[in-house]
């Protein structure tokens, strides 16, 4: 790859190529509203409505793994139960939330 300037064609094919990516606003918006930061954007999480089968089947299994780390103590068991259980409420509180503020709607 040589380092000097570009040929005329080439700087007529760059400068194009720059004026149809100034046009796309999607792109220009994105790029503007990009950030750097390395945590999750969490408002899309906050957002989410579960289904009530969702919860009624996290639940389910949450509960199953409780009771089978409870009789058998072991750790792969509980440490699925340990991760299951915050999914599971919150996806449930969030059931609730829903559910409580369309009947305030009403």
């Amino acid at each position: 790859m040589t380092i000097g300037r570009l040929s005329a064609r080439e700087q007529r094919v760059l400068d194009e190529v720059e004026r149809a990516l100034r046009h796309d606003h999607r792109l220009d918006r994105r790029l503007r509203t990009m950030r750097l930061s390395r945590l999750p954007d969490l408002s899309r999480l906050a957002a989410c409505r579960p289904r009530p089968l969702t919860a009624v089947l996290l639940l389910a299994v949450s509960l199953t793994l409780m009771a089978t780390g409870i009789a058998t103590s072991v750790p792969g068991v509980i440490w699925a139960f340990a991760l299951s259980w915050p999914v599971t409420l919150f996806a449930v509180f969030r059931l609730l939330c829903h559910r409580t503020g369309e009947e305030r709607e009403r």
